[in-house]
């Protein structure tokens, strides 16, 4: 028994050392970002990991000035916040009826749509950028937010898999038991089972909403007309690491990123319980 406690802590020990290298390099790069936003030189420093002087000009710079007709990050701020709030909305309230619909309506073709939209969530929509870039050209909706509402919100349908799960843990009673009373499926899904799913709820809207708050290939494909009005954050943060920027624009770059980061961080550290709640019961039957 000692023997085996012995070698019980010898692992327990090594774990935590390995989680710990791991957490390490893992936030090595973000204390290196956060550290460089507050550097006195402008440009890229890869001399010194701790910058030889500290200033908060960086930020000043990104968030009042002015007289930079390239950085324009409160605009490019609100633009992302803009699109991610409306992408929101309409990617939460698909992947909630589809979740429910497939979780509690039983209708013909109902497993083979469920299987063919599994099969088909498994190409990455890159694939499909080229053909939906000339279909919004077509329509006049590149170079447009609008038009990345509709990208970012189309197939949002397909993501319904952890939704339902969390609503096949419901129980069917209640369900029935407002049918019984008159109730239609709308008022059902309404009045009944959106109260109980706060947990399935946060998680689908933190998740809508980070899909266009991180994206940059289909921004940098569908913004092309070279406004710096017209960008998001993170096709702003892209072009200030151009040759002709970096130089003199890095620094900002990072606080950039910091202050891109900083609403996300505290969405999760506010909803934090439920997102993992969510995911705990939504893995049970999806």
């Amino acid at each position: 028994m000692r023997k085996i406690s012995v070698l019980n802590g010898i692992s327990l020990t090594l774990r935590h050392v390995i989680l710990l290298v791991l957490a390490i390099f893992w936030l090595l790069p973000i204390i290196w970002l956060v550290l460089t936003s507050f550097s006195a030189t402008p440009g890229m420093n890869v001399r010194t990991f701790i910058p030889d002087a500290f200033s908060l000009e960086a930020y000043r710079l990104l968030l009042v000035d002015t007289t930079d007709t390239v950085v324009r990050f409160p605009v490019w701020f609100m633009n992302t916040l803009k699109i991610a709030i409306f992408t929101c909305l309409v990617s939460s309230t698909f992947v909630l009826m589809v979740s429910y619909a497939t979780s509690r309506i039983r209708f013909r073709g109902r497993r083979t749509l469920m299987s063919f939209s599994v099969i088909l969530g498994l190409f990455p929509g890159i694939l499909s950028m080229i053909a939906i870039y000339f279909i919004l050209r077509s329509f006049g909706l590149t170079n447009n937010h609008w038009g990345l509402v509709l990208i970012y919100s189309g197939g949002s349908g397909l993501g319904y898999l952890i939704a339902k799960g969390f609503f096949d843990t419901i129980s069917e009673t209640l369900s029935e038991s407002a049918r019984l009373d008159g109730a239609t499926e709308a008022q059902v899904f309404r009045l009944i089972i959106l109260p109980l799913s706060k947990p399935i709820i946060v998680y689908t809207v933190i998740t809508a909403f980070l899909v266009p708050w991180m994206d940059f290939v289909f921004a940098n494909i569908m913004l092309n007309s070279g406004i710096a009005t017209d960008w998001t954050v993170s096709v702003g943060l892209f072009r200030m690491t151009q040759r002709e920027l970096i130089h003199t624009h890095f620094t900002r770059f990072a606080a950039g990123g910091v202050l891109v980061s900083i609403p996300i961080s505290i969405l999760f550290i506010i909803m934090q319980k439920y997102y993992v709640e969510s995911i705990a019961s939504g893995s049970v039957k999806g």
